[in-house]
């Protein structure tokens, strides 16, 4: 049996999901006609406290439709500078949308410094563009999936809407977040406009990720979800598995937690590692091996069954649903017969 912690992308759905997907009634969701689509929205929007949502087909379709139905071409959007939607969603907003992106000095846990944000948003001049929109994660994966506390989201969120900027949080990981901080998702997102979350990732459904916001927002994200040309029809087959996530796999989202911190202490003992277990509160783990031997790690690893994916110094492994304690021992000990032969 291979294991694999290449991401929490890679879950499988749980039988209980298998059984929705066969069992859901469906209809055309482009007329808002699917029953299970509209349950799904429904339940997000209540859990959020937000007016309204939209399932799309994915986290990084999720962020371009929430970033595109709140700025226009040639407006500017401030995010960070490790951020996901900077540096891995191949520039989506500026290519499809024409909206600038504009980065700023990520923190090491994650946040921006209020000051960055207000500093850079541009004065009216025409020789410059319009800010519009100020964009965080929660949790970031570009600093080991650490939790950003409601104390942090609501003074970055805040100190943007003074600014005059509309506020969105790719909340790819949000339940991550809400379950390591013990804080619901409501109370992460009480001040942003916007909120995408995945429940492809470790919610464990096969596809699919879900915009929250305000009603014309989302009015607004239908038409730019269209014109991508991602609008789907009897879409509840999926929906269904959606349902079943945020009914029984949020807390569950904590074993994953537990297993990343045993992963992690367990990798800090291996000679040539470099990480802080201390710096790993949810499911993400990224260390560091000697430069330039990252990708020789990764074969090797695979050699004993075990797949990341590759990279020159910084690697990462994600623990998921499917993803048990003795995987986690399996791991550790054949890192270390890995790091003994480099």
């Amino acid at each position: 049996m291979e294991i694999d912690l290449r991401s929490d992308t890679v879950t499988k759905p749980s039988p209980e999901m298998r059984k929705a997907m066969a069992n859901a009634e469906v209809g055309d969701d482009v007329y808002k006609g699917d029953p299970t689509v509209n349950k799904l929205e429904e339940k997000a929007a209540e859990l959020f406290g937000k007016e309204d949502a939209i399932f799309v087909s994915s986290g990084t379709q999720g962020n371009l439709v929430s970033v595109l139905s709140q700025a226009n071409r040639g407006d500017e959007i401030l995010l960070g500078d490790i951020c996901h939607i900077f540096g891995s969603e191949a520039g989506g907003v500026s290519v499809l949308g024409g909206v600038v992106m504009y980065p700023l000095k990520t923190n090491p846990d994650g946040t921006i410094d209020e000051d960055r944000i207000t500093e850079a948003v541009k004065p009216d001049d025409y020789h410059k563009p319009s800010t519009k929109l100020f964009a965080f994660e929660n949790t970031h994966g570009g600093v080991s999936g650490m939790p950003i506390s409601k104390e942090s989201s609501d003074k970055m969120a805040l100190a943007a809407k003074k600014a005059g900027l509309r506020v969105h949080m790719d909340g790819a990981r949000i339940f991550n977040a809400s379950v390591a901080l013990n804080t619901s998702v409501k109370d992460l997102t009480e001040h942003v406009d916007s909120a995408t979350f995945c429940l492809s990732k470790g919610l464990s459904c096969p596809v699919g990720s879900i915009i929250v916001g305000e009603k014309d927002q989302i009015a607004e994200a239908r038409r730019i979800r269209k014109l991508l040309g991602s609008a789907m029809r009897q879409v509840g087959v999926l929906a269904a598995c959606g349902i079943i996530a945020l009914d029984n796999m949020i807390d569950r989202l904590a074993d994953d937690h537990e297993n990343a911190k045993k992963l992690a202490i367990g990798l800090s003992e291996i000679s040539k590692i470099e990480i802080n277990p201390d710096n790993i509160h949810t499911n993400l783990v990224k260390f560091k091996v000697p430069e330039n031997k990252g990708f020789e790690v990764s074969d090797k690893l695979k050699e004993f069954g075990i797949l990341i994916n590759g990279s020159y110094t910084e690697l990462r492994m994600v623990p998921h649903y499917g993803i048990e304690s003795e995987h986690i021992d399996t791991t550790i000990s054949s890192m270390s017969k890995v790091m003994n032969s480099i």
